[in-house]
């Protein structure tokens, strides 16, 4: 029995080496798996490679020469709409302009004096920006009269002056879309008419 106790005292114990083998299996395993990560991440294996992005549904730069998509069609007669008629020069995008249906009229800040405008708008993107503005015409135009009022005489009397009252307008339409549409797109206001009574 003495025998038996000696050669049993000599030999390791099994479970030390079953703990090692477990754990060599778990971090084959894990480096496999990051590397197979890998592989499919810069799209070597699996899918398309390309990772999947979220479109973008803005209204989009038109260039010159290409066709808006939301553009109206052409009545019978009038040719394609706007089809041929830009020029080399200037900006790469083509322009769409917008004119408010009626004239803008609001006291000015701090005076009895009245301006009464006229106004159009204009856009580098496709014809949504067009669309929108004539769906919202109502809280611009609203928007638009608030920033009229706020105006001093003073503000409007010179053209830099004229000019900054243009810049408000803009980001004021482009506000107004913003929280209505999501996206604004309005790139400049222009004055039709511009009188102080």
């Amino acid at each position: 029995m003495s025998d038996k106790k000696e050669k049993d005292a000599k030999r390791p114990k099994k479970g030390g080496g079953m703990m090692l083998k477990i754990g060599g299996a778990v971090a084959l395993l894990g480096i496999g798996g990051g590397g197979v990560f890998g592989l499919v991440a810069t799209g070597m294996i699996g899918g398309s490679g390309k990772i999947a992005t979220k479109e973008d549904k803005n209204p989009k730069l038109v260039r010159k020469g290409e066709t808006d998509p939301f553009a109206p069609t052409a009545k019978e007669g009038e040719g394609e709409s706007g089809k041929g008629v830009e020029g080399d020069g200037g900006s790469a995008f083509r322009t769409a302009y917008f004119s408010f249906s009626e004239d803008f009229t609001s006291n000015l800040k701090g005076t009895a004096s009245l301006v009464q405008v006229s106004i159009a708008c204009s856009t580098h993107r496709d014809y949504r920006v067009v669309l929108w503005l004539k769906k919202h015409e109502l809280p611009i135009r609203s928007a638009m009269l608030a920033v009229l009022a706020d105006t001093a005489e003073e503000d409007v009397e010179t053209p830099k002056g004229k000019d900054g009252l243009q810049r408000r307008l803009t980001a004021t339409i482009n506000k107004v879309l913003t929280d209505t549409e999501g996206f604004g797109g309005v790139d400049a206001v222009y004055f039709k008419t511009f009188i102080i009574q």
